[in-house]
Order: structure tokens, then sequence, then C-alpha cells
């Protein structure tokens, strides 16, 4: 029995990064679906009716910490080795988001742009790649890139879908 116990606890912290990378649900009178990476946190929120999708990033670069506003960008399925490129089809942009400091930084989205996310993550078959951006000069400056598993996306965040108008 002793050997089953220690078997079992090693199979749960071999599955611990496999749950990690999985979307999680908490209904309540807030209803949310979010997944952690541990240095961020991506999810969306049926707060009073309405979506809101919120990405937060505990330690953020000092460009982002000193920051009012930044825009975001969501890339699903990103190439193996890509980076945040506003030439790139696939991703997309939500311009000039204001930003909180507590405990780190975070964006909170609402209404039709949350919702268009939402629909982007769901669609994603392996990862989600969520980053602040800004436009510079030289191009697109990318801070704080933070890539996010898919799996479990479609059915999660369709829990918060289905309970906000």
């Amino acid at each position: 029995m002793r050997k089953s116990s220690i078997a079992l606890a090693v199979g749960l912290m071999l599955a611990g990064p496999v749950l990690a990378e999985s979307w999680h649900y908490e209904g309540g009178a807030t209803p949310i679906a979010y997944i952690d990476n541990g240095p961020a946190q991506f999810q969306f929120a049926c707060r009073g009716g309405q979506l809101a999708m919120g990405f937060w990033v505990r330690a953020p670069e000092a460009s982002v910490a000193s920051a009012s506003a930044l825009s975001l960008a969501i890339t699903p399925d990103p190439a193996k080795g890509s980076t945040v490129s506003a030439g790139s089809a696939a991703t997309l942009f939500a311009q000039d988001m204001p930003l909180i400091h507590l405990e780190g930084s975070s964006a909170i989205v609402r209404g039709p742009v949350a919702r268009q996310w939402a629909r982007i993550a769901q669609g994603a078959g392996t990862e989600l790649r969520v980053a602040f951006v800004r436009q510079a000069g030289s191009g697109l400056e990318v801070f704080d890139s933070q890539v996010f598993g898919a799996k479990g996306s479609k059915s999660t965040i369709g829990q918060v879908l289905g309970k906000c108008s």
C-alpha cells in the first residue's frame, strides 16, 4: 500500500505541469475561465452580464510597470520560435488599453473585443501567445510575451460565454 501511495504522489507531481496547462472554470457570482502559466494569467469573466478579458503579468518588465496604457496582441498557435509581428495575419491587436498596476500589471478588455478574443482563444489548437505591445519608430515593441496552453479552452470559455449576454 505504501508503494502505491508513493507511485500516486509521483504520478500527480508529473501530471502537475500538464494540469497547469489546462483552462479552469469557476462558477459563482462571477463565472470565470482562466489559465495561469506562473508568470502570468489570461482570463475571461462575465461581470455584470458583460464579457471581460484580462491579461495579468505578476512581475512585468519596467516599460510595462511604468506605462499608463499599452496595446495587447494575441496569436493563436504561434509558430515555434516566432515573435509577435504587426505583419502577421494571425495576430490580433487591442489598441491602447489602460493598465492597472497592483501586484503586477494587467489590462482588462470588455465588450466586442473581449468576445472576439474569446473566440480566438477557443479556436486555438495548442497554444496562445498574449503580449503587451506598442508602436515605435522602429516598428513594434513587445513586452512580457506569454505563451499559454489551449487545452480545454473551447469548453471552459464556452461555459463563461453561455452565462454572459
